[in-house]
C-alpha cells in the first residue's frame, strides 16, 4: 500500500508519498510551502531528496510566478524509451559488447560534442531564430557562458552525471532501448543566467525568502516573459536531443544486431520542467522538479539505478499529486558520500550482469547510493500502474 503523510506548514500543507524523507528535505518542502504564491499544497514524490533550493521529487503549483531554481539547471531533463522486435534469443555477450562500443563511439558523453558537419545540425537549426532573439536581448549569455555558441553540436549528446543510455529486456524478454538526458550545456547556461537574474531582482526588492534559491519571477516582472521563452526553448531542445540520440542508438544497434523494427510508441517525457495546467479550479504554473506527468493514460518512464530494474508506467491521474509521479529511485546519499563509502569492488558486485563502466570514476552512481526502486514503486501505486518492467543489459554512462 502507498504511504502518504501530510505535513501542515505555515501556509499550505505538504503531501509526501513516503516515510523515507530526511529532515533537510522536509525543511526545503516547508520553505516552498511558505511562499505566498503556492497553490493549494506542495506534493513530494516517493523518491524525494534534497536539491538546490527546491526539493528533488517535488511538484510545485504556483499562481502567476515561477521559481527558476525549482525548474533546475538541466531544463527539460527526462527519458525516452522504445521497444524493439528483438528478443533475448537475438543477443549474446559478444554482440552486446560490440553494441556498447558502438554507442560509446557514436554518442558523445560528458562534455564531448559532435562535429559541425553532422546531418542532425538541420534539426537543431529549427531552434536558431528564437535563440538569436534571446541573445540579442541578453548579450551577457554569450559573454558569460563559453559553450553557449556550440549548442548545435550538443544536439544528440548525452552529458554527464546520472545520464545514461541502456539496452534492456522486459518481463517478456523483449529488447528495449532507453536513455536519460536533457538540454545539455545550453540549457544549463540559460538556467544559471536566469536563476542569477531572479536573485538580483529579489535583492533589489529586498524580498525576504527562506532560501535565496527560491528567488522567483512574478508574472509581469521585467524578466518573466524572457524566462518563460527561454525555459520553453530549452524544454523543446531537450525533447529533440533525446529524439536525436535514440536515432543514433538505434543506428548503432543496426550495425551489430539482427534486423529489427520499433514495435512500441516511443515514450519521451520530461521530469525537470514547468508548464501551465489546470488544478483545483485554477490555471497555474506546475513545476515538476524530478517528477513526471501522470495524468490518466499518460505513459512514463521511471528508471532505477544502473544495477536495478526500471519501469514503463501508465498514469492514474491522481489530483493530489497534481497528476504526477516519481522520476526514478532518488538518491539516498550524496555523490561525495558514495565515493567515500563504496569501493570499485562494490561497484563490480552491484552491477553484475550489466555491461557498463566499473571504474572508480562512476562509484558516485553505484546502485547503493540510490533508494530501493521497488519501495518507490510500492509507495505510488495510487499514482501509476506498471506496464513493463525492464532490466538493463548494457549501460553507457555520461
Amino acid at each position: 500500500m502507498p504511504i502518504k503523510q501530510v505535513i501542515q506548514s505555515a501556509r499550505v500543507p505538504v503531501m509526501i508519498w513516503t516515510d523515507d524523507v530526511d529532515e533537510r528535505s522536509k525543511q526545503q518542502l516547508a520553505n516552498i510551502a511558505s511562499l505566498p504564491f503556492i497553490h493549494h499544497h506542495v506534493a513530494a514524490m516517493p523518491d524525494v531528496h534534497v536539491g538546490r533550493g527546491a526539493t528533488i521529487g517535488s511538484v510545485i503549483a504556483t499562481h502567476k510566478a515561477i521559481i527558476p531554481a525549482a525548474v533546475g539547471v538541466d531544463i527539460g531533463c527526462g527519458m525516452v524509451a522504445c521497444r524493439l522486435s528483438l528478443t533475448a534469443n537475438d543477443l549474446d555477450e559478444k554482440l552486446l559488447r560490440k553494441v556498447y562500443g558502438q554507442i560509446s563511439r557514436d554518442v558523445p558523453v560528458g562534455r564531448a560534442e559532435h562535429s559541425s558537419a553532422r546531418a542532425l545540425v538541420d534539426a537543431a537549426q529549427l531552434f536558431e531564430p528564437r535563440l538569436t532573439a534571446m541573445t540579442q536581448r541578453h548579450p551577457q549569455l554569450l559573454k558569460k557562458f563559453r559553450r553557449f555558441s556550440t549548442w548545435i553540436n550538443q544536439m544528440g549528446t548525452l552529458g554527464s552525471g546520472n545520464h545514461f543510455i541502456e539496452v534492456c529486456l522486459d518481463e517478456a524478454d523483449q529488447v528495449w532501448v532507453m536513455l536519460h538526458s536533457g538540454s545539455r550545456g545550453i540549457g544549463s547556461a540559460l538556467a544559471s543566467y536566469f536563476i542569477e537574474l531572479a536573485r538580483q531582482d529579489m535583492e533589489r526588492q529586498m524580498a525576504h525568502l527562506p532560501d535565496e534559491d527560491l528567488a522567483y519571477f512574478p508574472e509581469g516582472s521585467r524578466h518573466f516573459n524572457d524566462y518563460v521563452e527561454a525555459v520553453t526553448w530549452a524544454q523543446e531542445y531537450a525533447m529533440q536531443n533525446r529524439r536525436s540520440m535514440i536515432d543514433l542508438v538505434l543506428a548503432a544497434l543496426v550495425r551489430h544486431l539482427p534486423p529489427f523494427v520499433v514495435t512500441s510508441e516511443v515514450v519521451n517525457c520530461h521530469h525537470n520542467y514547468v508548464t501551465v495546467e489546470h488544478h483545483y479550479d485554477a490555471d497555474v504554473f506546475v513545476t515538476r522538479k524530478g517528477a513526471i506527468r501522470a495524468r490518466e493514460g499518460d505513459m512514463g518512464i521511471i528508471p532505477g539505478s544502473m544495477g536495478a530494474r526500471s519501469y514503463i508506467v501508465r498514469g492514474k491521474g491522481n489530483p493530489e499529486s497534481f497528476n504526477s509521479c516519481a522520476h526514478g529511485a532518488g538518491r539516498r546519499m550524496s555523490r561525495t558520500a558514495a565515493e567515500k563509502q563504496f569501493t570499485k569492488e562494490d561497484l563490480i558486485r552491484q552491477t553484475e550482469g550489466v555491461i557498463c563502466r566499473k571504474d572508480k570514476n562512476v562509484i558516485d552512481e553505484i546502485p547503493g547510493a540510490y533508494k530501493d526502486i521497488d519501495v518507490v514503486m510500492t509507495n505510488q501505486t495510487d499514482l501509476v500502474e506498471v506496464i513493463h518492467t525492464l532490466k538493463q543489459l548494457v549501460c553507457v554512462k555520461g
